[in-house]
This record gives structure tokens, sequence and C-alpha cells, in this order.
């Protein structure tokens, strides 16, 4: 069976590069010779994906990019389905609005990780976004279905106007995570300080969590441990400002 489609920069990337038209979509019967014809904007206006990848293998619904995309924004915007593993960083908007598939980021992410897209009121819509480092400001904003988890910290606003899915921080949770949310949930195995506008529920164990966390442990092997999948959680009620049938969860370690 073929690993799929591999494509490796040609060069480092000497100016940000919008990868938002590259993956959208429908792409994954696409060969590579078909996959280059799409378009990265650049600067000084849209080149073909061919002109800044070496794109080989064949179409099976994977891709893997290499290189360093600290510099390419929207890489996975628009995913509907397939999968696609970034070795290494990217830069902002990852996996913005996706509705499907799977993006697997074996770095950090920059801003807005499964945000919505400008003028859009709702983010992702569906699938998974894996990030193995860290996040930065407003991961999931907006999220309204699909599942986020971030290996490392989540930067402020984890979660911003969440309307519903989850998403789940390894890591320290900075300030104003969940703030605004609607619906949904936002799992922190990390530190977390909920907004004040969130109310103490209650301590238990949420069996949806554990399915969760079981799933990430298993299928993309993200330190899991048992204590987290049988442990308890104490869970906060908000956002109070907005419908307030959101929530974190809060791992409890002892």
């Amino acid at each position: 069976m073929s690993d799929g489609l591999v494509a490796r920069l040609k060069r480092p990337l000497d100016t940000r590069a919008d990868f938002g038209e590259a993956f959208a979509g429908e792409w994954r019967g696409l060969g590579a010779a078909e996959l280059a014809t799409r378009s990265v904007r650049l600067a000084g206006g849209p080149v073909p994906l061919g002109d800044l990848l070496h794109i080989s293998g064949s179409a099976n619904g994977a891709l893997r990019l290499e290189g360093d995309f600290s510099r390419a924004d929207r890489v996975g915007a628009g995913l509907a389905s397939g999968t696609i593993t970034v070795v290494g960083q990217v830069g902002d908007e990852a996996g913005l609005g996706m509705s499907g598939g799977a993006l697997i980021i074996e770095g950090d992410a920059g801003r807005r990780a499964g945000a919505a897209s400008s003028g859009y009121r709702r983010g992702m819509t569906g699938g998974e976004l894996i990030v193995r480092g860290s996040a930065g400001p407003e991961a999931g904003a907006s999220m309204r279905r699909g599942l986020i988890a971030i290996g490392g910290d989540a930067a402020e606003y984890a979660g911003l106007g969440l309307i519903a899915g989850t998403i789940v921080v390894f890591g320290a949770s900075a300030a104003g995570a969940g703030q605004w949310s609607k619906r949904g949930s936002l799992v922190a195995l990390g530190s977390v300080t909920p907004p004040a506008t969130y109310t103490y529920a209650c301590t238990y164990w949420p069996p949806h969590v554990g399915l969760i966390l079981t799933r990430l442990r298993d299928v993309y092997r993200l330190p899991v441990r048992d204590i987290h999948i049988t442990g308890r959680y104490r869970r906060y009620s908000g956002d109070l400002a907005e419908l307030g049938k959101g929530e974190i969860l809060a791992w409890q370690a002892e």
C-alpha cells in the first residue's frame, strides 16, 4: 500500500505564504502532478504549489509536509477529508475552518489554529486537529464541531467564543480559556484558571472524556496517562455572559 504523498520544501520560505487554498475541500484523489497545480499566495500573488514544494508519491488520502513551515499560514484551512501531517511547526491559522479529516502538526502552531475564517461566525465544523507542541492565542476560536488536541501549552483565549466541540490541552492553559463560550468543552489536563464568568458546578468522573482521551492515546500517541482517563475533573459551567452551556473540565491530579 502506498504511504501517500510527500511534499518537501524546495527552499526555505523567505516570506509568509498563505496555503489556505492548497488543501481545501476534496483533494484525496489528486496525484502529485495535480496537487502541484494548486495555488499558494505569496506577497507578489498566487503561485503553483509545485513552485515551492517537490511532491512525490501516490494519492491515498495522506500527505506529509516536510521542511520549515513556520512562515506558512492557513495550512490545512478548509480541510474536509484525508490526513495531512506537518513535520515541524506551522504559522498562523492552521486548520482554519476545517470540516473533516485530520491535520497533525508535529511541532508548534501559531495564532488561531482551528479558528473561524475572517468574516465567518463559525470555526472548525468537524475533523481532528492535533498539535503535538504548543498553540498560539485563540486556538479553536468560534469552533462549532470537531476535536482539537494541544500536546503543550495553549496561549491566551483558547476556545474563545466556543460554540461546540472539544479542545483538550495537555499543558498549561493561559488566561481567557473558554472566554465567551456558548457550548462545548475545554478539557484542561494542566493548569487552568476559569474566567470569572464561569461557576464551579461539581467534581466528577466524565465518561465522555475517557473516550476522547483513549482515542488520542491509541490513534495519535499523545501522552495520555491512565489517571487522566479514570481520574476526577472539576467542572466549571460558563460562559455565563453567554448561554452558559459550555464547560471547562480541570483534571485533578490527586
